[in-house]
């Protein structure tokens, strides 16, 4: 009778834990820690174990119990560590800085300014601007220079910033009057031809668009074919290219981003292979499976813009590459000395606001791009 009450009490004690345990691993996969599901579940049966074992006075055998239980426990770690390892990478995406920074008219705003008024102003019927997280300080310092003073929220407001993709869904919704961005992709060609509308494009700077390694990659530059070879598959290993025999791993940006866009325009012709995915758990239960962000492991390659990742998210854990020994810098881009540089474009789609084709010439003028260079960024004249 003792050891059915004692094999009671047992299942009542683990039942009653199930929940809490079962909760736990939920919340761990749903925060993309599933690789602590294993340690958790060890650890749950471990003290099950030892709970028989106080229950049933089968200390006799206490040394097989801790020696199982760390064998398991010992186990799953073994599992769980690469996952932390993979964590603890720094990680670099698109659109990962504080917009509020370079917001107009906000005290100590990164957003640069004239040193006199600027000759054109616009006082009322604002054009709405939208655009590339990597462009926003340079539209964010022409509607300072132009716009009257208040407060612009940089996602909501007559001057705000939702990325490539979804600032051109805007400017062809009518949403937006302006975008600033690169050179549209082929599916947001297509999009504009259903919408019925014509882009219209007028370039008002230059940027370099670059690769950039772990800063302990012994590689310091690439040629554009070895570029080219990297990204469609045919150079998977670092020492093909004067590096070390280690496998390469080449991430991208999502499809229609800005940055993945200028991949496509670089490679041409040449096919790019598959991206590294990761399997997203949704709040709905299901699994998504989502480009990649870049990670930076001692093999891994990434791009982005030269301004974006050595202005807006300063870090010394990566190194911008050069391509055909050439340093991606404003007098090699203002050259044409650094081989892939891409123009940025006051983007149109037939507004009927009054004020932007105005605005846009002002861009245009001096003043216009003495904001693009004080910027950073390679003015267009």
């Amino acid at each position: 009778m003792r050891n059915f009450w004692n094999g009671f009490m047992v299942f009542i004690i683990m039942a009653l834990l199930l929940p809490f345990v079962g909760f736990g691993m939920l919340i761990l996969y749903f925060s993309g820690l599933e690789f602590f599901i294993p340690l958790i579940g060890a650890a749950y049966l471990s003290l099950g174990a030892f709970v028989v074992m106080a229950y049933f006075d089968l200390h006799r055998f206490k040394r097989f119990f801790i020696m199982g239980a760390s064998a398991v426990l010992f186990i799953s770690l073994i599992f769980a560590v690469p996952g932390v390892y993979d964590r603890s990478k720094m990680v670099v995406r698109d659109g990962s800085v504080d917009l509020y920074e370079y917001s107009p008219f906000v005290e100590r705003t990164k957003a640069v300014s004239l040193d006199r008024p600027a000759s054109f102003q616009i006082e009322e019927d604002l054009p709405v601007i939208d655009g590339a997280t990597a462009l926003y300080p340079i539209y964010s310092a022409f509607a300072q220079a132009v716009y009257p003073e208040k407060e612009y929220d940089p996602y909501n407001s007559e001057v705000m910033s939702n990325r490539t993709g979804q600032a051109y869904t805007n400017l062809l919704n009518g949403k937006a009057d302006l975008i600033f961005v690169l050179r549209p992709s082929k599916a947001q060609l297509e999009q504009a031809e259903r919408a019925g509308k014509e882009l219209k494009l007028t370039p008002i700077g230059k940027e370099a668009f670059v690769f950039f390694v772990h800063a302990k990659n012994p590689v310091k530059s690439l040629t554009e074919d070895e570029i080219k070879g990297i990204y469609s598959g045919e150079i998977t290993n670092w020492k093909d290219v004067g590096g070390k025999n280690d496998s390469i791993r080449a991430f991208q940006r999502p499809e229609n981003s800005g940055s993945q866009t200028a991949l496509q325009q670089f490679m041409g012709s040449v096919p790019i292979m598959d991206p590294p995915t990761e399997d997203i758990a949704s709040l709905m239960g299901t699994i998504v499976d989502q480009v990649s962000d870049y990670k930076n492991h001692k093999n891994a390659i990434g791009y982005t813009f030269r301004y974006y990742s050595t202005q807006m998210v300063t870090n010394n854990k990566i190194r911008l590459l050069g391509v055909n020994g050439v340093e991606p810098t404003v007098d090699t881009i203002r050259s044409g000395e650094y081989p892939i540089s891409n123009e940025f474009y006051a983007v149109t789609a037939g507004t009927d606001n009054p004020h932007v084709e105005a605005f846009i010439e002002w861009m245009l003028s001096d003043e216009g791009q003495e904001i693009v260079e004080k910027t950073g960024y390679v003015p267009i004249r």
